[in-house]
């Protein structure tokens, strides 16, 4: 058999969408070896689209991957792939909540750069929660991506093990301890020691009352840009919490595309 390269496109199925502009593709794709699966959405017009990479938050079932959701980034003009994350929906390999598994984002980008729709000199990154420390860990190890958004975003594993006593047991499953004892795991997993190595603007977006990823995690990565002199932006919301109301949710999406796209 053939070997697959990282980001080799090994199967395409069509998806139902919820957007009539917009077609949807679950992509089955090789990530260090294993076929892990992923949603690409495509506006119908004919055109030469940005494209955008969406990491994700949760782990496993939770927080999967919406249809809605992405065929809403793809009806303001974008080309968007939304890996799920290894061991997922059918996918090899098991999700490590920013292990291993943070090369099928790093890979997810050449998935949209075989688009045929894609400028791939122009990529975004845009990532909520977990799918934070995903887009840091992106945006650390490549050098050919335009932008990066961070929503309500991780931006330290240990921070996170301290702050959420309900994904303790999980994340000690998962990673293979805690911080006490396993601190170099957990610090491997932690992009925000390497903050030199991101050369693109970022947009942080943080509820100030957030208690899933607390606001201090914003707080942190606006810290650790600003002390290497990095491009950043913030648009913290007061008094909101993770979840954003639907109609400022939509202008704020509306809001954070635009934003991509003058950069």
């Amino acid at each position: 058999m053939m070997e697959q390269t990282d980001g080799q496109i090994i199967r395409r199925k069509d998806y139902p969408s919820p957007n009539p502009q917009v077609t949807l593709e679950e992509i089955t794709y090789s990530s260090d070896g294993l076929h892990v699966k992923g949603l690409l959405a495509t506006p119908k017009a004919k055109g030469r689209y940005d494209g955008l990479l969406y990491l994700r938050g949760g782990i496993q079932h939770v927080g999967m991957v919406r249809p809605a959701r992405i065929a809403q980034f793809a009806s303001h003009g974008l080309v968007v792939f939304a890996p799920y994350y290894r061991g997922n929906r059918g996918g090899e390999g098991k999700d490590e909540f920013a292990g291993e598994d943070r090369n099928d984002a790093v890979v997810g980008v050449e998935v949209l750069k075989q688009q045929r729709a894609v400028n791939s000199d122009r990529i975004h990154l845009f990532s909520f929660s977990r799918g934070g420390i995903m887009a840091l860990w992106t945006a650390i190890m490549r050098d050919d991506l335009t932008s990066m958004v961070t929503w309500a975003g991780v931006s330290d594993v240990i921070f996170t093990y301290k702050e959420r006593q309900d994904m303790r047991r999980m994340m000690k499953r998962v990673i293979g301890g805690t911080p006490n004892n396993q601190p170099d795991a957990y610090r491997e997993r932690t992009a925000l020691f390497r903050t030199e190595d991101i050369d693109i603007p970022t947009l942080i977006i943080h509820g100030t009352l957030d208690t899933n990823v607390s606001f201090e995690q914003a707080l942190l990565l606006e810290n650790a840009l600003r002390d290497e002199n990095k491009e950043f932006e913030t648009w913290y919301l007061e008094g909101y919490t993770h979840y954003i109301p639907p109609e400022m949710n939509r202008k704020l999406v509306k809001d954070a595309v635009d934003w991509m796209k003058r950069h």
